[in-house]
Formats: structure tokens, C-alpha cells, sequence
């Protein structure tokens, strides 16, 4: 039986907007494949420690030279790769934090990105290549072509590069923009588009679901 993982990396537990277009895919997706599983894991509320020395170092000793601090790392690092691994399709939720993506996702990428494990020189030898994979990427602002912000997004070409370029994943990116709109007095003229850049952010979510 296969899985869903679904990786949610939002400091907010509750109003985040990329968490709110995730639960809509899920449910959406589980409606699609009633005899799979999702497999959840939430890297605010259990976050995941950044690499550390051993955690490096570890890949390059064999098993038996291990330190304890190694062996812990290294244990860590295998649950998270054969969780990645398993699944048959993917949800990430990653907002934009300061034109980039959460120090807690890029956390979770540290561990999992292992050569002979997740990455491989050649794109066929890629175990994950081609599955499908969800992003949910909000933002508070506009970064569209003709915007101010035109060319600050660093999250979506990172992740393409990470995501679709080194694990060969089928990726799908919705991304609600102006989710601080409500929040900001001065963006208050541009509530009107933060509430359809949302709306169309949660029909994508149910029509993603549906091809994943």
C-alpha cells in the first residue's frame, strides 16, 4: 500500500494559509484513494535538527567507526530518507519567509538530499523520478511579472531546482499570494485579490489531488 506524505513547514499552526490549501488537498486526495494512507509530518511542531558535524560526518565512517553522536544522526537521517522514499506521491507546504523558503524545510532537505540514497548522477537511477508532487508556496505580497517584487521569489525556483531537478519529481506548485492583505492596513486595496488569489489556490488543490 502506498502513501501520501505530506510535509507541513509553516511557523503558524493555526491561520496559515499554506497549511489551510494543504488540509485541501489532503482531504481532496484521500477522497481520490480511500485505500492509501497519508503520512504526516509537521516540521514546526516537531522540528528537525539543522546538519551538524556528525551528521556529515557520519555518511563517510562505516557503521562500525561510528560515534553515538554519528549513529544518532546518521538513524535520524535514515527514518527520514525511507519515509521520502516510500511514499507514492508528495505535499509540501512551504511559504515564503523573507524571499525564501522556511529554515525548517531546508532543515528537512539537509537530511534527505544523500548521494546513493536520494540523489544519483544520472536522472534515471533517481528512485523518485517522475512521482507526483504537490508545493503549496504562499506568500504576503505580489511577486508576479510586473510587480515591485518581480525577481525576489527565491522559493520557487529553489524548489524546482531541488524538487523537480535533483529528485525527479512530477511537481505541481499552487501559490496563494497577498495573505497579508487582511493583516496590513496599507495593502487593504488589495484584499479583493488576496481572497481570489486563495479561492484559486484551494480549486488548484482539488484538482491537483485528483491527477496525483
Amino acid at each position: 500500500m502506498t502513501y501520501l506524505l505530506h510535509i507541513d513547514s509553516s511557523s503558524l499552526l493555526t491561520g496559515s494559509v499554506s497549511r489551510e490549501v494543504g488540509a485541501t488537498f489532503q482531504t481532496a486526495w484521500q477522497k481520490e484513494h480511500p485505500d492509501d494512507t497519508v503520512v504526516y509530518r509537521d516540521l514546526a511542531a516537531d522540528p528537525l535538527p539543522h546538519l551538524t558535524p556528525a551528521a556529515i560526518t557520519g555518511r563517510f565512517t562505516s557503521p562500525a567507526d561510528r560515534t553515538e553522536g554519528q549513529a544518532a544522526a546518521i538513524a535520524l537521517q535514515d527514518t527520514l530518507i525511507e519515509e521520502f522514499l516510500g511514499a507514492g506521491a508528495y505535499l509540501f507546504t512551504v511559504p515564503m519567509y523573507n524571499h525564501s523558503i522556511p529554515s525548517g524545510f531546508k532543515a528537512w532537505i539537509d537530511q534527505v538530499f544523500v548521494n546513493g540514497r536520494t540523489l544519483f548522477p544520472a536522472p534515471d537511477q533517481v528512485p523518485t523520478r517522475g512521482r507526483r508532487a504537490v508545493v503549496v508556496t504562499s506568500r504576503g505580497g505580489g511577486y508576479g511579472p510586473g510587480t515591485p517584487r518581480e525577481g525576489m521569489d527565491h522559493v520557487i525556483p529553489y524548489l524546482r531546482s531541488v524538487m523537480a531537478g535533483s529528485l525527479g519529481l512530477n511537481l505541481d506548485i499552487i501559490t496563494p499570494e497577498l495573505t497579508m492583505a487582511h493583516r496590513n492596513p496599507a495593502m487593504a486595496p488589495l484584499r479583493p485579490q488576496a481572497e481570489a488569489s486563495r479561492a484559486r489556490a484551494h480549486e488548484e488543490a482539488e484538482q491537483f489531488a485528483r491527477l496525483a
